[in-house]
């Protein structure tokens, strides 16, 4: 019984990993969620949660940049985060 989860679990881990393997970071990919990150939309689409979870690996590089972490790190961003159950991650470095 102890293989067969051990075998489960790795199986996972490997779909994950090619998972975040296969994401490309294309802050374009956001485009479904502007309305929403600048407050004129009061809950994300469908399209845009669906974005959000497919680039969130790729989060922390957005948010450093200064052109898109305006937007990304804005309330109503992290509002529509939560709204589509994605988590944002703590960007900043333990140095910090």
């Amino acid at each position: 019984m102890k293989s067969v989860f051990v075998v489960a679990l790795v199986v996972v881990l490997v779909a994950e990993l090619r998972y975040a393997a296969a994401v490309t970071c294309n802050p374009e990919e956001l485009n479904a969620c502007i309305w929403s990150f600048v407050g004129v939309l009061p809950a994300p689409t469908p399209e845009c949660c669906t974005k959000l979870k497919e680039q969130m690996t790729c989060y922390c590089d957005y948010i450093k940049n200064p052109t898109l972490g305006v937007f990304l790190d804005s309330p109503a961003a992290k509002k529509a985060s939560r709204k589509c159950g994605v988590r944002t991650p703590n960007c900043k470095k333990a140095s910090e």
